[in-house]
Formats: C-alpha cells, structure tokens, sequence
C-alpha cells in the first residue's frame, strides 16, 4: 500500500484434476525482501573486504619492493665498502714496498753516477753504467706508479677548470685513439673550479682514453661528458658538489669478475708487453688523493664508463708568480758548504754524502735525530741541513722544529718520498723527492739558499 517494492518468492506446482480435466496450480508466495537485503548486504561485504584485501596486497608488494631495494642498496654499499678496504689494505701495501724499493734505488742509483766519473775514457764501461742507471730510473719510474696508486704522490694542487683543460687535450686525444674511433666530447661553456693536479689529471684522461681505443680494436666512439653532481651518504666521498669527467667507449665491456679487479695494481687484460696493469690504480689513487673517486661501470657487448670525480672549489685559480733574479749571495753560498746529512739508513746517508762530496761540499753524518742535535748544540759549522723524513724515535719533521729552535735561519730540505706529511706539519720545509739524482740535489740545494 505505501508503494514499496518486496522481493516475493514463489513456490507452486501444477495440479491435474482427472474428474474435470482442469489443471491449476497450487503453491506459496514468500516475501523474502530481508533475504534479499542480507544477500545484497553480504556482497556488499564481500567486494569491501576484497578491495581492502587488494589494498593491503599492493601495500605489502610496495613494502616488499621497498625492503628488497634496501637490501639491494646495503648489499651495493657494503661491496663498495668491501672494495674501497680492499683497496686501502693494497695501497698501504704497495706504498711501503715503494718506499723500501726507492730507498734501494737512492743507493744504487747515486753509486753509480759517482762510478760514471771514476771511468769518463771507458766507453765500454760507460755504456754498461748508463744502461744501469736507464733501469734505475724505470724502477723509479715504477715506483712513481706505485706510489700514486698508494696515493703517495707528489701532487701540485691547485684549482683547475677541468672542461678548459679537456679541450686543451682534443688534439693529443684525437691523435692516440686514431682515425678508426670518433672522439665525442660534451663540455658545458663554463663550470666551477675543482682542486686538481693539472698534469696528473691530463695523465688520467689520456689513460682512460686508450683503454677505452684498446677496447674497440674495430673501431668504435669515445665520448667524454663533463658535469656537476651532487654526492651525498656515500662510503668514499664526503658529502658535496663534485666535478664529473665521464669517459664512456662502445668496446668489448667487462664482466663482473674483471670489473672488480680491473683498478688493482698490475691486473691486465692486455697482450704481454702491452700493458702494466698500473694505468687503472694510478687514476684510482690519484683521485681518492685528491679527496674523489674513480667510479667504473661496465657490460660485456656494450661499452665501459668510466668516471672521475674530483671536489668543487670556490677558490680561483693564483697569478703566475713573477721570475726573481738568482742573488750572487745564494749561488756562493751553496758553491762549498758544510752539510749535516741525517739518515738511519746507512746506504742512503752514506750514498747522499759522496754525491755531496763530489759537488765540493763538506759533509757531516748522523745516523739519528738525536745524533744531528746533538751535533747542531756542539756547536759545529752547518749550512745545511738534509734529513730523512722516515726515521725512528724522531722523525725528520720533528728534528726539523728542534734545528731550528737552535737555529732560527738554517736552512733545511726534507728528502722523502711520501706527497702528504701528517696534519699540522710545516709546509715552509722544501722536499726533495725520493731517488733524486745528483743534478736534482744540486737545484734542491740551491733553491734551500735562496729560501725557497
């Protein structure tokens, strides 16, 4: 009566009267409208619940996803953890090797030079000398190699615009890849500065850019991209804006096995005699002393990238300093001089004084820092003072302070072959680099009168 409408359920059968022949059906008509609700309510359920279901599902595959990218992501950090300890663990290795091997090539190598001398009219004898000290010098070499691998290297650092410097090196990188390989570069017009050796990095870049020619042996394309990237949370580079050199080829790729060692010092992939296995290390030293990173990426079939971050600055680079005239003072001062010679290494202190001997100068020995003090407070004429900066008890720094506390004005060189000294070291105290040669001595000895 109020114009509902009910769900009505019918449930008749048909009857057949024999008698009359008349058929009519019989049943009951059910209202089953709250039947119906509680069906429609129940469905009603069933898709909720199903789409809560659905919901939590895709919930739970995006938290799944989440928890396996994590894992992804901790597994890659703690390779590269792995990796960059590894590589510490080797570089702290080799660096020591190093020293010990330069310290062996000071002695032969000023040995015989002063033998050179001893025989000027022997041709014969002089040419088995030169080609003695031609093999001390590619120890020498090698141990250079070495040493920047352990990132030991002497480094002149200052701020570089590294697209400037990749353009400078077109032709010399066109010329090395040769006419089979296309040279692409993408250099933005103008980026910050970083802090960067310029010739070592030129190095780096040209060494890159062969291995990436020697991968496609049937020509292909270098590419070299220059931009600015941000480095935050990673394992070996603090957090800031890095400068990034991408040198990328289309050669032969790298499997995984190969990729993890191809940064270690004398692993090579090339033919007997056409590599060292030291160009990779060299660049990876170089860059982590430089506070950056060398990052390679690589595919069987499909290329090796390989990329250089170095730190930005905000510094400019510093004008050419102006030539200064030699004074007449300091070239007769270093002509003959009395010089104090420190070295617990008796080979090298006793090989440093003949080469000092044979210039003319007057050498005093000591095979300590103690010993040098001790020398200094008797009183003893010292124009100069050599010291070794490796020693033990004092090392060469330390005596270094203490000489000139007794002797404000004497001048000294600190002979090493380590690039950093210790945090809070003097930086006034010239170098000289490790195996040096009589001719390097004599302009490190002269530079120490004119107080540089």
């Amino acid at each position: 009566p109020d114009g509902t409408s009910h769900w009505a359920e019918l449930r008749a059968r048909l009857v057949h009267e024999r008698a009359s022949n008349a058929r009519r059906l019989v049943g009951v008509l059910s209202d089953i409208s709250e039947r119906k609700t509680a069906e429609e309510n129940l469905r009603r359920l069933n898709e909720t619940l199903e789409a809560k279901v659905l919901e939590r599902t895709i919930q739970l595959e995006h938290a799944h996803r989440a928890v396996l990218e994590e894992i992804q992501q901790r597994e890659r950090t703690e390779e590269l953890l792995r990796q960059v300890q590894k590589m510490e663990m080797i570089g702290q290795l080799t660096g020591g090797v190093a020293h010990d091997f330069n310290n062996l090539l000071m002695a032969v190598m000023g040995n015989l030079e002063l033998l050179r001398k001893q025989v000027p009219g022997e041709e014969k004898t002089l040419r088995l000398i030169d080609g003695a000290l031609r093999g001390t010098q590619r120890g020498a070499a090698l141990t250079q190699r070495l040493l920047a691998f352990a990132r030991q290297q002497d480094l002149r650092v200052e701020p570089t615009d590294l697209c400037g410097l990749v353009r400078g090196m077109t032709d010399l990188l066109e010329r090395s890849i040769g006419a089979q390989i296309e040279l692409r570069l993408d250099l933005p017009e103008q980026l910050p500065y970083t802090l960067a050796d310029a010739n070592q990095v030129e190095l780096a870049l040209l060494n890159l850019v062969v291995n990436a020619r020697d991968a496609m042996p049937e020509g292909g394309t270098v590419s070299i991209h220059v931009d600015v990237i941000h480095a935050s949370e990673q394992v070996d580079l603090a957090t800031g804006a890095y400068v990034r050199v991408t040198v990328s080829d289309t050669g032969q790729g790298m499997d995984k096995m190969t990729l993890s060692k191809a940064a270690e010092p004398f692993f090579t992939t090339k033919e007997v005699g056409k590599g060292t296995g030291l160009g990779l290390s060299m660049i990876h030293g170089l860059a982590l002393q430089l506070h950056g990173a060398l990052r390679l990426a690589s595919t069987p079939g499909r290329g090796t990238q390989a990329e250089l971050w170095l730190p930005v600055t905000s510094d400019s680079p510093a004008a050419p300093p102006s030539a200064e005239p030699e004074s007449k003072g300091s070239a007769s001062a270093s002509a003959r001089a009395t010089i104090l010679v420190v070295d617990d290494d008796a080979l090298i202190a006793t090989s440093t004084a003949y080469l000092l001997e044979d210039l003319g100068h007057n050498v005093i020995e000591a095979n300590s820092g103690a010993k040098a003090l001790e020398i200094l407070r008797e009183g003893h004429k010292v124009d100069l003072l050599i010291t070794d900066y490796s020693m033990p008890r004092m090392t060469g720094l330390q005596l270094a302070k203490a000489a000139r506390e007794l002797r404000p004005n004497l001048p000294i060189l600190l002979a090493t072959g380590y690039a950093d000294l210790p945090k809070g070291a003097e930086v006034d105290i010239p170098r000289l680099r490790k195996p040096y040669q009589q001719h390097q001595l004599v302009a490190e000895i002269a530079k120490a009168f004119r107080g540089g």
